[in-house]
Order: C-alpha cells, then sequence, then structure tokens
C-alpha cells in the first residue's frame, strides 16, 4: 500500500509552507560554501559528498529498505532529484557566468505545471503561469550581468536540471510513500539511490577524492547535513502536505537566498536593479502560493437526531 500524499488545507497549511521554505534558503547557501571552502573544480566529487553519506546516515537512522515496487521508484526518484540534478546543477554553474545558471533553475516551477497536467492530471493554472513568469523575471534582474554570454552546454545542462528536479517533485508526490514509511526514510532512499549513480561518474572523470583540510571537511559536513538531509527532508515533507507546485515555486527562493548571502558574507555588491529582483521574485513566489492554495472545504455539521425518552 501507498500512503497518500493529498495536500491538507487548514491552519497548518502556512506552517508546512513556512518549514519547506527553509529548503531552497539553505541551498541559497551552497554557491558561498563551495566558493569559500570546498576545492575548486570538483564538482562530482562534491555532488557525492552532499548525497550518499547524508543518505547512509539516514539509512542507519530509520532503518528502513525499499521493497518490491518502491525499489525501482526509490531509484528513479533519487536520480531525478539527486543523481542527475546534482551534477548538471554543477554543470551550469561551472559553464554559465553570471548568474545565468540560477535564471535557468528559475524555470523549474514552469516545468513542474507541465509534468502536473501529465502526472497529476492537474489543468493548466494562468495565475501560475503569471507567477512563474514573474518569478524568472525578478530571480534575472537579481543574477544576470549585461555582459552575461551563453555557453550552449551549460544552457542545456541548467534547463535539464531544473526539468529533472521538477519532474522529481512532482513524481514524489503522485507516488506517495509506502504504508508506515516516514519522509525521513524516503529521503534516505533518494539520496542514497542518487549517490550511488554519482559514484562511479565521480570516479571515472575527477579520478581520486583531492586532499581535504579542515576548512574543506567542515564545508562538506555543513552541506551533507545542512544543505542535504535536514534540507531535503524538509522538502519531501512539504511534498506530502503541499500541492506539487506550490513546492516547486519555493524553489525562487533560492537564487534569492544566494544572492544575499552573497551581499551579507562575501561584500558582493548589491544595487537598485537587484534589489528591485529580489522584491519581484519575492513577489512570484507568494502570488505562486495564493494561486495554488487549496480552498478549505466548509464543515457542515450533521444534523442532530431527536432522541426520545420513554415517559416515567
Amino acid at each position: 500500500m501507498t500512503t497518500s500524499t493529498t495536500p491538507r488545507t487548514g491552519n497548518s497549511y502556512a506552517g508546512t509552507l513556512a518549514l519547506t521554505a527553509l529548503t531552497p534558503i539553505v541551498w541559497g547557501s551552497t554557491y558561498a560554501i563551495t566558493t569559500e571552502f570546498l576545492p575548486p573544480d570538483r564538482p562530482l566529487f562534491t555532488a557525492l559528498m552532499r548525497a550518499l553519506p547524508a543518505g547512509l546516515a539516514l539509512l542507519a537512522i530509520t532503518r528502513v529498505l525499499p521493497r518490491g515496487i518502491w525499489i525501482g521508484r526509490a531509484a528513479a526518484l533519487g536520480i531525478l532529484n539527486i543523481g542527475a540534478f546534482f551534477p548538471l546543477l554543477f554543470l551550469a554553474a561551472y559553464r554559465l557566468p553570471g548568474g545565468v545558471a540560477g535564471v535557468l533553475g528559475a524555470v523549474a516551477p514552469m516545468f513542474a505545471l507541465g509534468f502536473a497536467t501529465v502526472f497529476l492530471a492537474e489543468k493548466p493554472n494562468g495565475r501560475k503561469v503569471l507567477a512563474g513568469l514573474i518569478g524568472v523575471f525578478g530571480v534575472a534582474l537579481v543574477v544576470l550581468k549585461a555582459n552575461a554570454q551563453l555557453d550552449t552546454l551549460g544552457v542545456i545542462a541548467g534547463l535539464a536540471g531544473a526539468a529533472f528536479m521538477a519532474a522529481g517533485t512532482v513524481l514524489t508526490q503522485r507516488w506517495g510513500r509506502p504504508e508506515g514509511v516516514g519522509p525521513l526514510a524516503l529521503t534516505g532512499w533518494q539520496l542514497t539511490a542518487g549517490g550511488l549513480f554519482i559514484l562511479p561518474l565521480a570516479a571515472l572523470i575527477e579520478g581520486a577524492p583531492p586532499a581535504l583540510d579542515g576548512r574543506a571537511i567542515g564545508g562538506y559536513l555543513y552541506l551533507a547535513v545542512v544543505g542535504t538531509a535536514v534540507a531535503y527532508w524538509l522538502w519531501v515533507r512539504g511534498i506530502s502536505k503541499v500541492p506539487a507546485t506550490s513546492v516547486a515555486f519555493l524553489g525562487l527562493l533560492s537564487p534569492v537566498s544566494a544572492a544575499v548571502i552573497g551581499w551579507i558574507a562575501l561584500g558582493q555588491a548589491l544595487g537598485p536593479l537587484q534589489m528591485a529582483g529580489l522584491v519581484i521574485a519575492l513577489g512570484g513566489t507568494l502570488y505562486g502560493q495564493l494561486a495554488g492554495r487549496p480552498k478549505a472545504v466548509p464543515v457542515v455539521a450533521a444534523p442532530v437526531e431527536p432522541v426520545l425518552v420513554p415517559a416515567r
């Protein structure tokens, strides 16, 4: 049996959105951690260190393994959300200057709308399409530079990564979870499957692991524990309670978070145009939630049957 992941309504909806939004906000710190703490030019090794240790740790904690049809589903979700997404994300970041990769990643909500039509039979929502366009425009103002040059392979990688992540998000909601399996175990399955997918690629393409100092070890620990294990658990948990397309719109917060962290921690400039872009991107994120929030169904009290008391 499979545990349903039908989105809930009620007072917990906003709280669930807020917790889920922490994931892309944390993901926004990845750029600063990568540039300031980790060895350069090792995208596959970094992706591997983010995914596999976190996945194995969650498997050890939950002590639950996929069975039956869920072996294939866990592998598919792991490849979509982790194994393919991580390498494509880093490839785009290395080949696309000026934040172009961030703009391509912001297209993920648009892909999610399309996949939701196919896999969840959700009709396209004009307001959500508008919200997605607003979000992409806002992110572009934040991260794009006038002299940014496009690299064909980088653009393909960025768009493919956004599509894989969007498909994984939608399929996570479609398939739900096996009966009795919580989001922590499902997260562990995906991270482990994705990490095992990346492992041979990292070995073949990048060779032996680089030498690590204390600074790099600390960076990898942060990415594995906070940026991956905790963040993806909150993401998977959110997908079980909130429409997948609404969750996808929260991804717009990642480049916004990266820009703010770069401004505060790395001294990167944010001019009036970038500030306006931040506001527009946040507006697109908020509008995406308002356009997709399920309407509360009024509860009608059942009629009270008269109780006949025998006469005394």
